[in-house]
């Protein structure tokens, strides 16, 4: 495993740990059991209250029926934390103005001491330092209509272009430009891999309306697909695409002038950059009468879900490897 060694925190001269590591966590890593990464944002900025404690909590409670440790991730007090207690995430869950934390940002909020939901970029980054291999998510960022004059495209594409885990995602959000994500998710040679599907899904929706290459049809076949990225030493992260189930979806014949409204109205606030996407899946709850909370919900459910599958046929494949050699 490379990475920060995960039973001693790395250390700023003054002594505090730069990245906490849960003891649960750090042994669950130790012993190769499965683990899965959450990121705060879904609860920090993602979800009303009290809906965002109570689907935080729920992942975590799935998981470890399932056998599977979870690890929220998030920053408690300036200090990255892998592996949040209960208690720190009821905390975060009712802070008002905290801080979204992408990778850039983790050394500015812990020099200040303070509480932020962490991006995925910043949540990828911080799962690989802690040796956790699999990390759910509801949709990923990626390129901003209008990009090619603003520039605006997300820190998650070159965090995962050089961090080797293991994101499983409804795709990437609605309101961004799938077909020129995924071309840059080409020319950054990350792989995009549907879950039983080869039409990328676009988070509210179970079929973006754009193809991707491969598909596989079990967590078996992904933790494959896994390890040979990690005997190839390749740097960058693995994408599973895994869409919410179609009866659950929004209607997509809806999705278009949802989004449409949505955008016209940040048009005409003026409201763009990093207010852009809160402001925007906000819009979209309120035209949706909430059914887009739902369906939020549900896409996360399902990444959790599977992501755990994926862990756990990942710690199979590491136990029956180490026993073949006599490890």
């Amino acid at each position: 495993m490379t990475g920060l060694p995960v039973s001693t925190p790395a250390s700023t001269p003054a002594g505090a740990p730069a990245i906490r590591i849960s003891e649960e966590v750090a042994q669950a890593v130790a012993d190769g059991r499965p683990v899965v990464a959450l990121e705060s944002t879904i609860f920090t900025h993602g979800l009303p209250r009290p809906r965002n404690l109570t689907v935080a909590l729920e992942a975590e409670e799935r998981l470890r029926g399932a056998g599977v440790v979870p690890a929220t991730i998030g920053v408690h007090a300036g200090v990255p934390t892998v592996g949040l207690s209960t208690e720190q995430i009821t905390e975060l869950a009712a802070a008002d103005g905290l801080d979204k934390v992408s990778l850039r940002d983790l050394p500015v909020v812990a020099a200040l001491g303070r509480h932020g939901g962490t991006t995925v970029a910043a949540t990828a980054f911080l799962a690989h330092r802690a040796g956790v291999r699999v990390f759910s998510t509801g949709g990923l960022g990626g390129v901003h209509f209008g990009a090619s004059e603003s520039f605006d495209e997300s820190a998650d594409l070159t965090t995962l272009a050089a961090t080797p885990v293991t994101v499983i995602s409804a795709g990437v959000k609605s309101i961004l430009d799938i077909r020129a994500t995924l071309e840059r998710f080409e020319t950054l040679n990350i792989p995009v891999i549907g879950y039983r599907t080869t039409k990328y899904p676009g988070f509210y929706v179970t079929d973006s309306g754009h193809e991707i290459n491969f598909a596989v049809q079990s967590p078996e076949e992904a933790a494959g697909i896994i390890d040979a990225r990690d005997r190839l030493d390749l740097p960058q992260a693995v994408l599973i695409a895994n869409p919410v189930d179609p009866a659950k979806q929004l209607p997509p014949e809806e999705l278009d002038g949802i989004l449409a409204r949505a955008w016209a109205e940040a048009e005409r606030r003026g409201i763009t950059g990093n207010a852009s996407t809160p402001f925007l899946l906000d819009h979209i709850q309120r035209d949706t009468d909430g059914r887009s909370l739902e369906v939020n919900v549900e896409v996360y459910r399902g990444n959790v879900r599977l992501g755990g599958e994926i862990a756990t046929a990942l710690a199979a494949r590491a136990g029956g490897s180490a026993a073949s050699t006599g490890a």
